[in-house]
């Protein structure tokens, strides 16, 4: 199940994506493919806090 948590985790990375693809088409290219860049450092550092906390309980 999913947790508060991971929602937030969840909602960064998506408006991190759309904010990507509105720049790449709105014609910053550049500034899109540096914001496209933060979708899986955002997962990335969900998924490690996940598994801390999980490492933690044990």
């Amino acid at each position: 199940m999913l947790k508060r948590s991971d929602y937030f985790i969840l909602a960064a990375a998506l408006i991190s994506m759309i904010l990507s693809i509105f720049l790449w088409f709105s014609g910053n290219q550049d500034a899109g493919l540096f914001v496209g860049i933060w979708v899986p450092s955002i997962l990335g550092f969900g998924a490690y806090f996940k598994i801390l906390k999980y490492r933690g309980r044990s």
